[in-house]
């Protein structure tokens, strides 16, 4: 399975697949051993030059969140870093971060998660995430699956993407510090230790 794995990332880091729309640079951390995989959307700029996952100030808030620190949160043997998909997409025309381009998930996603262990426990970090993880089980948006969290227990947990850009919902939704957060720790702390 180790094997497999390994010339399956091989191939996912050399993919050209998009070539003709964006810089190919993929970005993923995976192992046979791996108990919790981050789920997350696609990388950003800053992760796209440093070619490590969540490196920037998305990632410092997603470590705090999670309640492990940047040694625990990069070791692969215990957490896999899988976006939706592995390259930086660009931006928009307002400078947000365009969505993650639809054909890497439909390459890659189903056989690397086919490649990799049943995970303790799935983060699905961003709308993206969700859908493709939860289908059908996916309300009708990122807030409404966020808060439906208790649904996908204990499985996976929805959370949004904990970019400086999401601070005003989170001030708007004092439950999801109060009740998702010490919870989130919890299954973290214990999905590390199995």
């Amino acid at each position: 399975m180790a094997d497999a794995l390994s010339l399956l990332l091989a191939d996912i880091r050399a993919c050209r697949l998009c070539e003709a729309h964006l810089e190919p640079r993929p970005v993923v951390r995976a192992s046979a051993t791996a108990r919790l995989l981050i789920a997350g959307q696609a990388p950003g700029l800053r992760v796209h030059r440093s070619g490590l996952s969540f490196d920037d100030r998305s990632g410092e808030r997603l470590r705090e969140w999670t309640g492990i620190d940047r040694d625990a949160f990069y070791d692969e043997r215990r957490v896999a870093i899988a976006a939706m998909a592995f390259c930086f997409p660009g931006y928009d025309a307002q400078g947000h971060d365009k969505p993650p381009r639809r054909e890497c998930a439909a390459r890659w996603r189903g056989r690397l998660l086919e490649a990799l262990p049943a995970f303790e426990l799935t983060l699905l970090v961003g709308g993206h995430a969700q859908a493709w993880h939860l289908g059908k089980a996916a309300r009708s948006s990122m807030t409404e699956t966020v808060k439906a969290w208790r649904a996908y227990r204990p499985r996976y947990i929805p959370l949004p993407h904990p970019s400086w850009r999401n601070t005003g919902w989170l001030k708007k939704n004092p439950w999801f510090e109060d009740e998702l957060l010490p919870y989130l720790h919890r299954r973290v702390r214990r999905a590390l230790r199995s």
